[in-house]
């Protein structure tokens, strides 16, 4: 079947009819009117690397290779240099197992952790300012043309968050072309998604723009820059530490983003306002009730 200009522009796109992913449920409405409606789905996947249990993160279960590659090297467990020997999934068990050439061991590590501010409860290990000492992210310029165009791309693509709402959005994207958009229910493991994705397919980050429907959280600003993404952007808001952090590392923090507005609160400098605001179309209601959900 043929799918949307929309939708083909996309590497991947979500799936908003995927089974799994979604199940009926019936309710009553404010009338005491029944009701059915599709909400998401949310199972457990437990992350090994190599013979070390590391996570059980709770997921919608889609791409459960990219969400463990991308959780283990957003925590720097796995190494620039590692060699991947293998990616086992079990959908019975629901387990991924990623196995390396290199012994890797870190009881240290887990003993430590932060309970994050992430929908569905993130977890980071160690230190959440590790690995980000030798971080230098590239002053890649930004034309504000290319965030309104990828707004209206993005906000018009279907979605589980349209279709079922209660689930967060995150999209990698090139200029003014979103490539890979992943879904979850939280929205820091739709982020780890796209890291395993990059680095399966040997992705440069440089030149690329991150798009989220969450908030500029201090974890999110951290994933991004161990990615190496110099661009984090989203229709949500700020948090004090998330500014801070970017601010430090270089990295362009694009927030509140809805119709012709938005606010950089980190990398203003290198903004190139080639665009009008006032030309821009004014963002459709279905929209704005959706983002205020």
């Amino acid at each position: 079947m043929a799918r949307s200009d929309n939708v083909s522009d996309y590497i991947i796109a979500p799936d908003p009819k995927a089974a799994r992913l979604t199940r009926s449920v019936e309710g009553v409405d404010q009338n005491g009117a029944s009701e059915v409606i599709s909400v998401v789905e949310e199972r457990p996947l437990t992350i090994y690397l190599n013979a070390q249990e590391i996570v059980t993160a709770m997921t919608i279960g889609d791409y459960p290779d990219y969400l463990a590659l991308g959780f283990l090297r957003n925590q720097g467990m796995l190494l620039d240099d590692d060699e991947i020997t293998g990616v086992e999934y079990d959908e019975e068990l629901e387990t991924v197992v990623v196995r390396t050439q290199r012994e890797t061991s870190y009881e240290d590590k887990l003993r430590k952790k932060t309970r994050t501010s992430g929908c569905a409860v993130g977890t980071v290990f160690g230190d959440m300012m590790e690995g980000l000492e030798g971080v230098r992210l590239p002053q890649t310029p930004l034309r504000t043309s290319w965030l309104y165009e990828l707004a209206s791309k993005i906000n018009r693509t279907p979605s589980l968050y349209l279709e079922a709402g209660a689930i967060h959005g995150t999209v990698l994207c090139h200029q003014n072309r979103p490539l890979v958009y992943m879904e979850d229910v939280g929205r820091h493991n739709a982020v780890d998604k796209i890291a395993g994705w990059m680095l399966s397919e040997g992705v440069s980050a440089q030149d690329k723009i991150l798009y989220t429907t969450g908030r500029l959280t201090s974890e999110m600003v951290i994933k991004t820059a161990m990615m190496g993404i110099p661009v984090l952007a989203s229709r949500s808001g700020f948090t004090a530490w998330g500014v801070e952090i970017a601010r430090e590392l270089g990295l362009t923090l694009i927030g509140r983003m809805r119709g012709r507005r938005f606010v950089c609160l980190a990398g203003e400098g290198r903004l190139v306002r080639d665009i009008d605001p006032s030309t821009v179309p004014v963002e459709d209601k279905k929209h704005r009730r959706k983002s205020a959900e």
